[in-house]
């Protein structure tokens, strides 16, 4: 995990904590983290304001928007969106290493200070979320049925490739829990969670940037809490193509799940045993999800020259019989331009990686980036296998890898014996 030298005491500034004063404790909570989402986080906003009023009317709600420092007029349209009367609206530029993980940092210390029921987090690039989300979230935590909850979506095959070929595979494999988005974004959480999360000091390292979702999936799932998935149908939001939009994306969630396997490694290496993590449904009917495009030639490029660039490294950190492979996966591509890194190859590339990134003490930033142009690869070759399917058909696709990355758990546990 990568530091810097300075670390605030709290993410939250004067304005936030005179707001906090004022309104002293709510009942439900709203965190929203943005960053140049002029475009969207207006929408998000008032939708949530709608849920508040139509469905907790008679609680006490507020709404925090904790942005990143926006160079848009993403804080001018959220000031300007009118929320019903009676909820509580705060926008604020958090403390501390920007990223997302910090500005859910500002959220949890709100919460510490506020002492609501439950908390809500919502992304600012949605544009699908409507009132019934923050219902559906809320009331899980409210009634005590949850302490956590995940969100379950249906998405375009394309869209979460970091999710589908990697989070979510390992997440089964190494905790044995089948919850299928542990980085979805949009959560729900009990007080108690919050403070948790809110007394760690990890916000000097990639928890403070995209590594949170995963940080927080992983220890709600190892701390014993009460976690469910809640059904929210269709997740619509800014697209991003896994070729252009994702490299540092990549490197912090895996940095963070590589750490976060680390911590906990005493308990899943002693037992393992797969559970379903239950889902509560609201029978959403199926939308039709918009189409993302990837560009299948920027990911070869990226993989061939990542490769050949990293090669002498492959080689002395995988398998000799994986790297075996993974150069007649490179061969085949550059001769028949087809990608074929299959998911029983990527899972034991994976399992290589983890077991040399906790032996390896000095500049875990490199040895986690040079696995980036292997992403590109899998992702190519997911990609290639769910293009023009059905979601019900690629959810097939890729149910199929996390067996098979469950198979291969084995041969991770063996890299461990003398």
């Amino acid at each position: 995990m990568v530091k810097r030298k300075k670390q605030y005491k709290t993410a939250l500034r004067a304005p936030v904590l005179k707001w906090i004063s004022r309104i002293k404790k709510v009942d439900i909570l709203v965190g929203i983290p943005t960053y140049n989402n002029d475009e969207t986080v207006g929408f998000v906003v008032s939708q949530v304001g709608r849920g508040l009023k139509k469905y907790y009317g008679n609680l006490k709600t507020a709404i925090f928007v904790a942005d990143g420092g926006s160079v848009d007029d993403t804080r001018e349209n959220i000031s300007e969106k009118e929320i019903p009367r009676g909820i509580s609206k705060q926008v604020s530029i958090y403390r501390g290493r920007p990223g997302k993980g910090t500005s859910f940092r500002s959220v949890f210390e709100c919460a510490a200070r506020l002492n609501p029921k439950a908390i809500l987090v919502f992304d600012s690039d949605l544009r699908s979320i409507t009132p019934e989300w923050v219902k559906w979230m809320a009331d899980p935590v409210l009634n005590g049925m949850a302490d956590f909850c995940t969100p379950y979506y249906r998405r375009h095959p394309f869209d979460g490739t970091i999710t589908n070929t990697i989070v979510y595979p390992l997440t089964v494999a190494i905790f044995g829990k089948d919850i299928r988005q542990p980085i979805g974004g949009d959560f729900s959480f009990s007080l108690s969670l919050a403070k948790y999360w809110s007394s760690k000091q990890v916000w000097l390292t990639d928890v403070a940037s995209f590594g949170v979702d995963i940080w927080m999936t992983l220890t709600a799932l190892n701390e014993k809490v009460k976690v469910v998935q809640v059904d929210l149908g269709n997740k619509i939001h800014k697209p991003k193509d896994p070729a252009a939009d994702l490299g540092m994306m990549f490197f912090q969630v895996l940095s963070t799940l590589f750490y976060t396997m680390g911590i906990y490694e005493d308990s899943w290496r002693k037992s393992y045993e797969y559970s379903t993590v239950g889902i509560i449904s609201y029978n959403n009917p199926p939308l039709e999800l918009e189409k993302i495009n990837v560009s299948l030639r920027k990911l070869k490029k990226e993989f061939e020259e990542g490769f050949n660039h990293f090669k002498p490294m492959y080689k002395h950190i995988l398998e000799a019989e994986t790297f075996n492979e993974l150069n007649r996966v490179a061969s085949h591509l550059r001769k028949k331009n087809e990608f074929i890194l299959e998911a029983d190859l990527w899972s034991r590339i994976l399992y290589d990686f983890f077991f040399a990134f906790r032996l390896w003490k000095r500049n875990r930033r490199r040895l986690v980036d040079i696995i980036t142009p292997l992403y590109f690869g899998r992702t190519g070759t997911y990609c290639s296998q769910v293009m023009g399917k059905s979601w019900e058909m690629s959810e097939a696709i890729i149910k199929k890898q996390v067996e098979i990355f469950m198979k291969n758990r084995d041969y991770l546990l063996k890299k461990y014996k003398p």
